[in-house]
């Protein structure tokens, strides 16, 4: 079944989340990820209106403390924010919760940063799981942030089963 995409992208320009600790958050994407701090923005509130309702559906009220931009490996950009909110939920979703997700990052060797993770005191969730069909070749393991975001480290160094014979996994 062939499907028409709506829009016409041509690649992800920003991740964005929303933390409880900016400066917490800054240690992990720079200390952890080995991200370059870019620059900051914020706050913003506006008093007058609905703006914040309207364009980022959170309470009208709601201040966006402040906000900094990272680049990890020259290339994917996180737009990091720190609101203040009425009614702001502390607990990020679960994997299996609606509105789920993980952000994964690949890592030449996953051993060795299975490793320094831990070092570091970061909650690595078990052991590396070795994937099988389309993905065979590839590993992984989840962790999780200080403020229990989570993330993902991937390795496939010859490739995934899917890259060498796409037609096998229809």
């Amino acid at each position: 079944m062939r499907v028409t995409p709506v829009l016409a992208v041509s690649r992800v320009d920003h991740i964005g989340i929303t933390v409880p600790d900016l400066a917490e958050a800054h240690e992990f994407f720079v200390g952890v990820l080995g991200c370059e701090y870019m620059y900051r923005l914020g706050p913003y509130r506006d008093d007058d209106g609905p703006w914040m309702r309207e364009h980022l559906d959170v309470d009208e009220r709601a201040v966006m403390e402040r906000l900094h931009f990272y680049r990890l490996g020259g290339q994917a950009v996180f737009e990091v924010f720190q609101y203040a909110a009425a009614g702001q939920r502390p607990i990020p979703p679960r994997n299996s919760d609606v509105g789920g997700h993980h952000v994964a990052v690949y890592v030449d060797d996953l051993d060795a940063s299975v490793a320094a993770l831990r070092d570091a005191g970061i909650r690595v969730l078990g052991d590396p799981t070795t994937s099988r069909g389309p993905s065979e070749g590839q590993r992984w393991v989840y962790f999780l942030s200080p403020w229990g975001m989570q993330f993902e480290l991937v390795c496939y160094p010859d490739g995934k089963a899917y890259d060498r014979d796409p037609s096998a996994f229809p």
